[in-house]
């Protein structure tokens, strides 16, 4: 889900970092022992260009809602561009139509290094855009008897605003 809320136990969702870690450190030697052949023009473009479609706009939104949902709109956007397949796609596109160059290493360092570093996998429509401990996670791990984490990127937790809670269907009585 996210950082706050990975619906994993703690050391899972550790060791499910740690496998991006490894594709972040691969990626960041082969940048290093290619940097003379690396295009840095393309290779920041291809860099950046990711969060500048798929997580800006939701963020900005996200801070500029004061609380109210926003649109899911901006949900899809974040995980289709930080998806391994459409980053894939990307990488095949290029490699088909410009050549196959060291630039896109950048590619699998973001992604790599927003998963690893940063514990940055797909938003859920459930959960607010930004990262905040949802209570239900935290009695989840009270359920399996483990300690909570320390909030993420906040002084303390902010209240989870953002998303529009679950609806559930009244049942008639009878």
């Amino acid at each position: 889900m996210d950082q706050a809320n990975p619906f994993e136990t703690p050391r899972t969702f550790s060791l499910h970092r740690a496998e991006y870690l490894v594709g972040l450190a691969v990626s960041t030697v082969l940048m290093i022992v290619h940097y003379d052949e690396i295009r840095w023009l393309p290779a920041v473009g291809l860099f950046l260009y990711i969060d500048v479609i798929g997580y800006l706009p939701g963020a900005i939104a996200f801070r500029r809602s004061g609380g109210r949902p926003i649109s899911k709109t901006y949900y899809a956007l974040y995980n289709f561009m930080h998806s391994l397949i459409t980053q894939g796609a990307v990488v095949g596109l290029w490699c088909w139509l410009i050549g196959p160059e060291w630039a896109l290493l950048v590619i699998p360092f973001h992604l790599c290094g927003d998963r690893g570093l940063f514990g940055n996998f797909m938003k859920s429509y459930a959960l607010p855009f930004e990262p905040v401990r949802q209570p239900g996670y935290l009695r989840l791990l009270d359920d399996l008897g483990l300690a909570h984490p320390k909030p993420v990127g906040h002084t303390a937790d902010p209240a989870p605003v953002g998303h529009a809670p679950a609806q559930v269907p009244s049942r008639p009585v009878g």
